[in-house]
C-alpha cells in the first residue's frame, strides 16, 4: 500500500526511471571498456600505453564514482531520492556527450577529466533507484522490483557493444548516444513521486538525515556498513580486471584465436542480466539473501578456476566460460538491495548510494593487488588468480557474518 492506502503495482512509474537510468548508467560506465582500444588508438596512443593508460582511465571514472557516491548519498538523504535521481543523470549525460567530443593535443588530459566527471555523474542514479523502489513497494515484492531493476540496466552493456560494433570506428557516436538517451530519460522523471517513508521523516524535522560520518560513530553500525561494501567484491574483480584485459590473459593461455575485451564484456553482461532474474527469483522462492550470494559465490569461484584453466582452448569456448562468469556474479539485485535494506530511512539512500560505488571504488585497490603481485615475481596469469581467490574468499567472510534482511520492515529510522 502508498501512504493514500491504495495497493502500489509492481511496474509503477519509480520501478521503469530507475530500471531506465540504471540502463543509461551502465551503457556509459561499461562503454569505456568496450571502445578502450578503439577510442585511445584514434588518439595516437599505441602498445603497452593503451593497456597503461586505459586502467589509469578506468581508476579515474571509479575514483569519481567513490566521491560522487557520497556526495549523491548525503543529498538523497537530505533533498530526497528524486533530486538526485535529476542530478546524476543529467551530469552523466553531459559527460558522455564532452568524451565524444575530446580531440587534439590535450586529448587524453580531457579523456581523463571527463572520465572523472561521468564517474560523478554514474554514482548517483543506482543508489538513488534502488531506495526509491524498496521504500515504494511492499517488502513482499520489494526484491522482485529492484531485481527488474538491476537486470534491465545490466542489459545496458549489451546494447552498449552493438552500438560499438554498428558504428565501427567512429566511437565518438557511442557516447553521443549514450549522453542523448541520459537526457530523453530526464522527461520521464516528471511522472514519479517522492517515497512516503522520505517524506514523514522530513515533515518530522527532528531526524537526522544523511549524515554521513554516522557510519563510523557506531562499531556496530560501521561493520554493516563495511560488510555491504565487502560482498561486492567478486563482480568488479571480472569486470574490471577479467574482462577488461580478457586479450591479454587469453593470450597467455593460448587461447586460439583473438580475444576482443568489448566483445566478452558485452557476454558477460548478457549472461549477468540472466544471473540477476534468477538471483532475484531464488532468493523470493528461499525467502533468503544471503544463501543467495552464498550459491552465487560458489558459481563464481567454479567460473574463476575454468577461466585460468582455459589453455588451447578456442575462442568461442573461451567466450563460454566469459558467459558463464558473468551468470554467476549476476547477483547485483542482491547486493544492492541488501545495502537498501540494512539502514533506516535517514541513512538509506546515503547507503545504498555509497556501498555499490565503493565496490566499485574499490576497482584501485584490487588492481594494485594484481600488479603488486606481478612486480613482485608472481607471473601475469597466477596473479590474477590469487587476486580472484582474495576477493571471493573475503566476499565469503563478510556475507557469512551479515544479518538476513528478507522480508524486513523499511521504516523506521537510525538512532543518531
Amino acid at each position: 500500500m502508498n501512504s493514500a492506502g491504495k495497493p502500489v503495482k509492481l511496474i509503477n512509474a519509480a520501478v521503469i526511471v530507475a530500471s531506465l537510468g540504471y540502463f543509461v548508467d551502465i551503457y556509459d560506465l561499461l562503454l569505456f571498456g568496450i571502445i578502450r582500444i578503439k577510442s585511445l588508438t584514434s588518439l595516437g596512443v599505441t602498445g603497452d600505453d593503451i593497456d597503461r593508460i586505459g586502467m589509469y582511465l578506468i581508476n579515474i571514472q571509479m575514483v569519481g564514482m567513490l566521491i560522487g557516491g557520497i556526495i549523491w548519498g548525503v543529498l538523497g538523504d537530505k533533498r530526497g531520492r528524486l533530486s538526485v535521481l535529476f542530478g546524476s543523470i543529467l551530469l552523466y549525460s553531459v559527460a558522455n556527450i564532452a568524451n565524444g567530443m575530446i580531440g587534439g593535443e590535450h586529448a587524453i588530459a580531457w579523456y581523463m577529466i571527463w572520465r572523472f566527471v561521468a564517474g560523478l555523474g554514474l554514482a548517483g542514479e543506482l543508489g538513488a533507484g534502488i531506495t526509491l523502489v524498496s521504500e515504494i513497494l511492499p517488502k513482499e515484492k520489494r526484491g522482485l522490483g529492484t531485481m527488474i531493476v538491476a537486470s534491465v540496466g545490466i542489459s545496458g552493456a549489451v546494447v552498449a557493444y552493438f552500438v560499438s560494433e554498428y558504428f565501427g570506428d567512429n566511437w565518438r557516436i557511442c557516447y553521443y548516444i549514450g549522453g542523448s538517451l541520459g537526457l530523453a530519460l530526464l522527461i520521464l522523471r516528471v511522472s514519479v513521486v517522492e517515497s512516503g517513508m522520505y517524506n514523514s521523516i522530513k515533515q518530522s524535522g527532528n531526524v537526522s538525515r544523511g549524515n554521513y560520518f554516522k557510519f563510523f560513530t557506531s562499531k556496530e553500525r560501521f561493520l554493516r556498513y563495511l560488510k555491504c561494501i565487502m560482498i561486492g567484491l567478486p563482480t568488479w574483480f571480472v569486470v574490471g580486471i577479467l574482462m577488461t584485459f580478457s586479450n591479454k590473459f587469453a593470450k597467455e593461455m593460448g587461447v586460439e584465436g583473438a580475444i576482443d575485451p568489448g566483445k566478452a564484456i558485452m557476454i558477460c553482461y548478457a549472461a549477468l542480466t540472466f544471473g540477476d532474474f534468477a538471483s532475484g527469483f531464488i532468493s523470493q522462492m528461499m525467502r533468503s539473501r544471503k544463501k543467495v550470494l552464498y550459491i552465487f559465490y560458489t558459481l563464481t569461484l567454479i567460473s574463476v578456476i575454468l577461466y585460468f584453466n582455459a589453455y588451447g582452448i578456442s575462442a568461442a569456448a573461451f567466450y563460454t566460460i566469459c558467459g558463464l562468469m558473468g551468470f554467476s556474479v549476476g547477483f547485483w539485485a542482491i547486493f544492492v538491495t541488501v545495502a537498501a535494506e540494512q539502514f533506516g530511512t535517514n541513512l538509506r539512500a546515503t547507503a545504498a548510494t555509497t556501498v555499490p560505488n565503493y565496490a566499485r571504488g574499490l576497482l584501485p585497490v584490487i588492481s594494485l593487488l594484481f600488479t603488486g603481485l606481478q612486480s613482485a615475481g608472481v607471473s601475469y596469469l597466477h596473479s590474477g588468480f590469487i587476486t580472484g581467490i582474495v576477493c571471493i574468499a573475503l566476499a565469503f567472510v563478510f556475507a557469512f557474518s551479515m544479518q538476513e534482511t528478507f522480508g524486513k520492515d523499511l521504516d523506521y529510522v537510525e538512532e543518531t
